[in-house]
């Protein structure tokens, strides 16, 4: 994980301390086996609705900013948490939603019958997306794979500007190639 200190204080010390939990140099409780979180190391919120409001407040007013939405990001270790916490930032942006969906195919046809496409449908593994992706024109999305070098790799971030069948296109919010608009299949 990179922090940007950006000008903020307490960014460094948060970068110390997530360096001491990563390096093993929290004291462990014997009892439980876990570690205590410092009390200023995170604020905490009695849901995801809560969580997403403290991040993106005014989402709805707020969401054609790009420079507003690249100072912004929530990290779930689990996919299905991300799916909850896109579910409710997209609810918050008044436009209409898209689906697309996956598709699964073998190189060998007479493979077919071992992966049947309910089965492939329903995998959920990580730095994959779903098979099922519903997206809104101005979410901000993350790319998952490298795709054009520098410009569009894995981590990319960016806000969805368009969306057509087969095709998303998209305005780049962070780095080198900031606000410049991307076409990806």
């Amino acid at each position: 994980m990179r922090v940007q200190l950006q000008r903020d204080a307490s960014a460094g010390n948060f970068e110390k301390q997530l360096m001491d939990i990563g390096n093993g140099r929290m004291e462990i409780d014997e009892s439980t086996q876990c570690i205590t979180l410092p009390a200023n190391f995170c604020k905490i919120t009695e849901s995801i609705d809560e969580l997403v409001q403290k991040v993106f407040p005014n989402i709805a007013q707020n969401y054609k900013n790009h420079q507003w939405l690249s100072t912004r990001a929530l990290l779930a270790a689990k996919n299905i948490d991300v799916n909850t916490i896109n579910f409710t930032i997209q609810h918050g942006i008044p436009s209409e939603t898209t689906t697309y969906k996956s598709i699964d195919t073998v190189e060998n046809q007479d493979e077919v019958v071992n992966y049947p496409t309910e089965f492939l449908n329903s995998l959920d593994l990580p730095g994959m997306p779903p098979h099922v992706l519903t997206l809104k024109i101005g979410v901000p999305i993350i790319l998952l794979r490298n795709i054009i070098p520098p410009r569009l790799c894995n981590g990319t971030r960016l806000s969805v500007k368009k969306m057509m069948n087969n095709v998303i296109e998209a305005t780049i919010l962070t780095g080198k190639f900031k606000g410049e608009d991307v076409l990806s299949q």
